[in-house]
């Protein structure tokens, strides 16, 4: 059973609006007979599903019952969420799932095993039509973990909480107290599976209320509200934090508002959402001072998968570039060529408004990948001390020079005035704007406003492309 603080229905309480929740399937129990499981009370099969409202939006919800068989999910159990899932794609409203399970229903064998196939078979019909969002309150393991895999978001409490296909101990030279591969603190930082990790409950659902009211409520929606933030707000000082992306996010978004998604998780690349002017913006961005000058791979599935997110909800995406390669070792050169692939094709797909500023080094193909001109970003802004090119330059130098430096008298002058040239000619921010690789060269106190301005002259932008059933990626 459960030991985390709120029961089931407490947790439908908390996340929605005071007395907004209606419930739907109140009466259904299990149906099964098989192994005296009729001996058992089944009050709502272990699972209570509704409907209620976050702020003005209509949201779904279904919240697992520990205290019933665990939690399990059986045949009318899984039915029961199905039927929410019907509902909600007929609307177009968001799909909130609390898990506290124990897995599949063992007493139902078949049956149960069937059911979860219908409910991965609802969740691949949603995906990319309203948003999904998960909460694990307690074990969520074997198929159940499939579930917020399926989902656009999913959170974890920091204690208690479990996730996991196959327990720790289960696994060949494992056990939980050497290390508990089913832990929030495991499972945020290793896997991509998580979205963030907070120490209640409370803290939980408030994440999911401030995340529902800026997610547009279906992919025939466009996410904006009002603000009494300056449009024209000037940020002094904005280039001091060009390393970290974290920092110019929160200080150009409307009240300082960002929302990070998986910020435990490839910490090298910042995903999040922010609000630009009322509209809510999808921000992805090298964060140097997390190693994130190199593209790594998980880095960069992560902000593919973000992309596609963006993409299917017509969310605009922004990103800040700051980035000088791709991260190399051994275990990179296995996945960083189709990790990055990836990435390019998440950027080049999308057809939404996609926006690049340029805050510190854009070099070689790993800046190619990031929202680039070439790749079809709409606009393309850099900031006065922005270097784009092929490499370093001092490092580029070095190589085309390699015989005159060896035989000049003075090597060091020779290398810093080719560095200086080559910047100048190859690298600058300028010399990309020359070519029409940059739109604009800005001041950083002015970015917010100008990335207001070019959002809100992109917002009726409709771009169709050749007809296809999908990637082959």
């Amino acid at each position: 059973m459960s030991k985390q603080s709120l029961s089931a229905a407490e947790r439908i309480n908390a996340l929605l609006d005071d007395s907004s929740f209606v419930e739907v399937g109140a009466y259904v129990e299990a149906r099964s007979t098989d192994f005296n499981i009729q001996k058992n009370e089944t009050p709502k099969d272990g699972v209570i599903t509704g409907y209620g409202v976050i702020g003005d939006k209509l949201v779904y919800v279904y919240s697992q019952d520990a205290s019933v068989l665990g939690g399990a999910v059986g045949e009318m159990h899984a039915k029961k969420i199905a039927n929410i899932y019907n509902m909600a794609m007929k609307v177009g409203a968001p799909v909130i799932g609390l898990i506290d399970s124990a897995g599949i229903r063992l007493q139902e064998a078949t049956d149960a095993l069937n059911a979860f196939g219908r409910l991965y078979l609802k969740q691949t019909m949603a995906s990319g039509v309203i948003p999904q969002i998960t909460a694990i309150f307690g074990n969520c393991g074997g198929g159940a973990a499939i579930i917020p895999a399926f989902s656009d978001f999913a959170f974890m409490t920091s204690k208690d909480s479990k996730l996991f296909v196959n327990s720790p101990n289960s696994l060949d030279g494992n056990y939980a107290e050497k290390l508990d591969t089913a832990a929030a603190a495991y499972v945020s930082e290793n896997t991509s599976l998580v979205d963030g990790v907070f120490d209640s409950e409370e803290e939980v659902l408030g994440e999911i209320r401030e995340l529902v009211s800026i997610l547009p409520s279906n992919n025939s929606e466009v996410a904006f509200t009002e603000t009494s933030d300056d449009l024209n707000r000037v940020i002094p000082d904005l280039d001091g934090f060009s390393s970290d992306a974290r920092a110019v996010l929160q200080n150009i978004s409307d009240d300082s508002l960002f929302v990070e998604i998986k910020k435990d998780y490839a910490k090298d690349m910042v995903t999040g959402f922010i609000k630009l002017g009322g509209a809510t913006v999808g921000a992805v961005a090298n964060q140097a001072t997390d190693g994130g000058d190199k593209l790594t791979t998980a880095g960069a599935l992560k902000a593919a998968k973000f992309v596609s997110f963006c993409d299917s909800f017509n969310i605009p995406v922004l990103t800040l570039t700051d980035i000088t390669g791709y991260a190399a070792s051994m275990d990179e050169a296995k996945t960083i060529a189709p990790a990055a692939a990836k990435l390019c094709y998440s950027f080049a797909d999308a057809v939404v408004p996609k926006v690049n500023l340029i805050i510190g080094k854009a070099y070689g193909t790993a800046y190619t990948v990031m929202n680039s001109k070439s790749l079809g970003a709409d606009m393309v802004y850099a900031w006065p001390g922005a270097k784009i090119g092929m490499m370093d330059a001092e490092m580029a130098v070095k190589i085309m020079y390699a015989d005159e430096i060896s035989a000049a008298d003075d090597a060091k002058s020779l290398i810093s005035e080719k560095t200086a040239e080559y910047n100048e000619i190859q690298s600058s921010a300028l010399s990309a704007a020359k070519r029409g690789y940059v739109d604009d060269i800005i001041e950083p106190d002015a970015t917010r406003k100008r990335l207001i301005a070019a959002f809100e002259m992109l917002s009726s932008k409709d771009e169709t492309r050749p007809f296809k059933k999908h990637s082959s990626l």
